[in-house]
């Protein structure tokens, strides 16, 4: 088997290394570095309120001597069920300090959820929100919890148990905190829950080394190549931290990068184009759900989005029509990008030295080897170029494993290659094209059909604003194409006149037999939207008797 050549590395510009060097003794040796040569710089500004460097080390010091003191030692679990804020950054960094495990946990978890993920990863601390404080406290009696530290950003504080405690109230004004050795390579510094796109749901390790090479990574072809950064550096923070997207391409590279991050909780349109007009960011990052936002907004050519260095989307696919739309009414290119929670996330994107390819995620980052491969009985082999198969990735940023799964783990980790279950292509260039997840293919009439190729028919259609296309049993073709769509504001059409308009697009195998307008499309937590979820519902109705 011959493992093809790097045909993307005729793109690196000169000032990006092909490798990958780690400058840090640990995840808190980033911080403790970015504050000796940041000092009083701005790192994070909250609804007007900043921090320093200097600040914002010392805090996390200071949080870290206090969970020292109730007993958190190296290897033990920290649950943090935050929204964005600067405690998400001192807990994260207390734990790190200490040689913990953060344990994400998903603000919009309902109970049971909560529950699973506390259980599964044995964790006996937490920082929590105060709005989800009582959440937790009607599961903790059937967990291992047992110490709870509240964050609340109001005055009126709520009424907490015994043994509980405010994050200022807990805060020893210290940093006597002994040495602890890390392992950069072996230590796990996140657990980093999936989706449970493929099963249950899965506590991805990504240790110092995995994070650290991925910030690094993300930095070195953002900004590198950068002539000159402004002196009023800054970047949007709105992206959750709680998944690793946002917490290792924008909170995590913020902070090596020496920028000033201004965090939002939650994502909402005008208040983000009010921030983008007031603070002229250099760069911000997004997921495909914010763009949907930003083109139906009807003030968006008055925005300042054009007017940002580098603008980007990951976590989803990115639909061309999309794209399209938002260049031409912003005058600004966005960029596309490909990841993983295996690869902490990030493996492929779109830097902005690279030109771009509509379609394209773009090439790998730094330190990664990708390959689209297919299976056959005497191992796996190399596609020709421009043919699909599944990608596999390996790098530095890829997982040490599923936490407390090794089966599962043995499935995917191979040789060292990450085996993604997402089905590419790669042109001659060494560009990347994301055609679809393995277990998403729809297979009609013995014809392999692409969801997303459907979709991204139906996104040219001008009163559809989001597409989902799952496969659904036929009794004559094996499997047949349904799709569900919420249309923009304000449209009026109806399921006849989709499908007309994509048997124009496709071939009649690939056009959907059904079309069903939803209000709403179902999205995960970082506004992925969720085919799983109508494919669940669709096998419901599968059963069901007559």
């Amino acid at each position: 088997m011959v493992y093809q050549k790097k045909p993307w590395l005729k793109f690196y510009d000169p000032r990006v290394s092909e490798n990958v060097s780690i400058e840090y003794d640990s995840l808190f040796d980033l911080l403790n570095q970015a504050a000796n040569i940041h000092d009083e710089r701005p790192a994070l500004t909250f609804y007007g309120r900043s921090w320093s460097y200097k600040d914002t080390k010392m805090i996390s010091e200071w949080f870290a001597a206090s969970l020292y003191r109730i007993g958190l030692k190296k290897g033990d679990r920290l649950a943090i069920m935050l929204p964005n804020c600067p405690h998400y950054i001192f807990s994260l960094f207390a734990g790190f300090r200490l040689g913990g495990i953060a344990v994400q946990v998903n603000p919009m978890y309902v109970e049971r959820e909560i529950e699973y993920v506390l259980n599964d990863s044995e964790a006996e601390y937490m920082v929590v929100f105060e709005d989800f404080y009582s959440r937790v406290k009607r599961v903790q009696p059937k967990t291992s919890l047992k110490r709870i530290i509240v964050v609340g950003f109001g005055g009126n504080r709520i009424q907490l148990s015994a043994g509980d405690i405010y994050f200022e109230d807990f805060l020893t004004h210290d940093n006597v905190i002994p040495d602890i050795p890390i392992d950069i390579h072996e230590d796990v510094a996140i657990l980093q829950y999936t989706g449970g796109t493929t099963g249950v749901s899965k506590g991805v390790m990504l240790t110092h080394h995995n994070l650290l090479a991925n910030i690094i990574q993300v930095c070195d072809f953002t900004y590198n190549a950068v002539d000159e950064k402004p002196e009023n550096f800054k970047i949007v923070s709105v992206l959750p931290m709680f998944h690793v997207y946002g917490l290792s391409c924008n909170a995590l590279s913020a902070i090596r990068i020496g920028c000033n991050q201004l965090i939002l909780p939650r994502f909402d349109v005008n208040e983000v184009l009010d921030l983008v007009k007031r603070e002229k960011p250099f760069q911000m990052t997004a997921v495909p759900t914010m763009i949907f936002a930003f083109n139906s907004h009807p003030d968006l050519e008055a925005s300042n989005l054009g007017d940002i260095y580098y603008l980007s989307s990951g976590g989803a696919p990115l639909p061309v029509e999309q794209v399209r739309s938002f260049e031409k009414r912003v005058g600004v290119r966005l960029a596309d990008g490909y990841g993983l929670s295996e690869t902490a996330p990030s493996a492929i994107s779109t830097p902005p030295f690279l030109p771009r390819k509509l379609g394209s995620v773009g090439i790998p980052l730094p330190g990664t080897e990708a390959r689209i491969i297919i299976q056959t009985p005497e191992g796996i082999e190399d596609v020709p170029i421009g043919e699909a198969g599944e990608l596999i990735l390996r790098g530095p940023q890829v997982m040490k494993g599923y936490w407390k799964r090794p089966g599962d783990t043995e499935m995917v980790l191979k040789d060292g290659w990450l085996f993604t279950g997402d089905i590419a292509k790669m042109d001659e260039d060494g560009y990347f094209y994301i055609l679809d997840r393995k277990k998403d293919i729809i297979i009609a009439s013995g014809y392999n059909v692409y969801p997303r190729e459907i979709e991204e028919v139906l996104y040219k259609h001008e009163a559809v604003e989001e597409a989902i296309v799952i496969g659904v049993p036929d009794s004559y073709r094996g499997e047949t194409v349904k799709a569900f769509v919420k249309l923009k504001t304000g449209a009026v059409e109806t399921p006849v006149s989709l499908i007309e308009f994509a048997k124009i697009n496709l071939a009649p195998y690939k056009v959907p037999k059904e079309i069903e307008i939803l209000n709403e499309l179902p999205k995960s937590s970082v506004g992925k939207l969720l085919r799983r979820m109508l494919r669940k519902e669709e096998e419901k109705l599968q059963v069901l008797p007559l």
